[in-house]
């Protein structure tokens, strides 16, 4: 039976870097797993009390691995990481743009290391607990699951064919579903994933835009305040000029020009930021974009698993109702055996009487 509601993981922590995987044949050479950097988060499944590493390439998983005590995370170089993946049979490494991202990331990866070793201390004590619990319990039940006789008769053996191939039909459907859920929880962690990224960017890029709201006004002032300034040395060369018949002298020609030179330089760095700041305000309202429809892609998610979970229910009613029909059909199929058997002898005891009557 599938849960009616189930508990989703929940991304912990997230890092951009390049993914690679050891060389299956030489066991040195490193493959590429991605062409660009992706996304890497660590998801905490609160249900299982299981954590693990995962990164989606579009729509393949490059990195699905399940962290556990053993594991350790080994610094190769200033931003290159590995670690073994017994399971996988593989080693992963990470490529990341800068040293506090490589060292951040491998904090994490300790963090959520010693915290798998006592989820494991747990589940084992409570394993020890239960098996103490079964080998106290009464051995009684053996007698009650053996299996009654099977008697060859056409009827019964055919109700029990059909009982079978329902079985076989509701196993199916199950199976079927279970897919249908499996391929919905790699879409659902993948959003999640861009989501979180999404959201750390924007909180990011909105520091950095009040930031530059504040700075734009301040380099306007100072631009008016430039502007008026090289005005005003403008107009005493001009003044200059005109008070002396031949112009100002070489040297205090020579200051203004540099003055004025300055000024320029000046005024063209400010435009520059100007419209650096213009640019990722721009880049800002793509990213509210981007962030908009991995929300509304991941709605669409939850409806097709709300829908996913009515069918689910739908098929645990038939199966449940499958399952009465074969206990009633299991309790006709006895009855007809003992009527067969209560024939059986009354026609053996007749056969008796009938023998007796010949042999007198």
């Amino acid at each position: 039976m599938f849960p009616h509601h189930r508990e989703r993981e929940q991304p912990i922590f997230s890092t951009r870097a390049h993914v690679f995987q050891i060389d299956p044949t030489t066991k040195r050479n490193w493959i590429p797993a991605s062409k660009h950097a992706v996304t890497v988060s660590f998801f905490y499944d609160a249900n299982r009390n299981v954590y693990r590493i995962i990164s989606v390439g579009g729509t393949k998983a490059i990195i699905n691995c399940t962290v556990t005590p053993s594991m350790t995370f080994t610094k190769t170089s200033q931003k290159f990481g590995q670690w073994a993946d017994s399971r996988a049979n593989t080693v992963y490494g990470l490529g990341f743009a800068t040293e506090q991202q490589l060292h951040q990331f491998s904090e994490k990866f300790k963090e959520v290391k010693d915290a798998a070793r006592l989820a494991r201390e747990k589940s084992q004590d409570k394993e020890l607990a239960n098996t103490a619990l079964n080998i106290a319990a009464p051995q009684d039940l053996s007698d009650e699951l053996q299996s009654p006789p099977v008697m060859c008769v056409n009827g019964p053996e055919d109700k029990l064919f059909r009982s079978q191939s329902a079985d076989i039909t509701l196993s199916s459907e199950k199976e079927r579903i279970k897919k249908m859920l499996s391929e919905g929880s790699i879409c659902e962690m993948n959003l999640e994933a861009e989501l979180f990224t999404l959201q750390d960017s924007n909180t990011k890029l909105v520091a950095a835009l009040h930031e530059a709201n504040a700075n734009v006004e301040q380099w306007k002032k100072q631009l008016a305040a430039y502007q008026g300034e090289t005005e005003r040395l403008r107009e005493q060369v001009a003044d200059l000029e005109a008070h002396v018949g031949q112009g100002p002298s070489d040297l205090l020609k020579d200051e203004l020009t540099q003055s004025l030179e300055e000024l320029e330089a000046l005024l063209k760095a400010k435009d520059e930021e100007i419209h650096i700041l213009q640019s990722k305000k721009a880049d800002y309202h793509e990213m509210e974009h981007d962030r908009d429809e991995a929300i509304r892609r991941l709605r669409e998610l939850e409806m097709r698993n709300t829908e996913l979970e009515r069918r689910i229910q739908n098929t645990e009613q038939n199966l449940s109702n499958s399952l009465e029909d074969r206990d009633r059909m299991d309790t006709e199929i006895q009855r007809a055996i003992e009527i067969l058997d209560i024939k059986i002898f009354d026609l053996n005891d007749l056969r008796q009487n009938m023998v007796k009557l010949v042999d007198k």
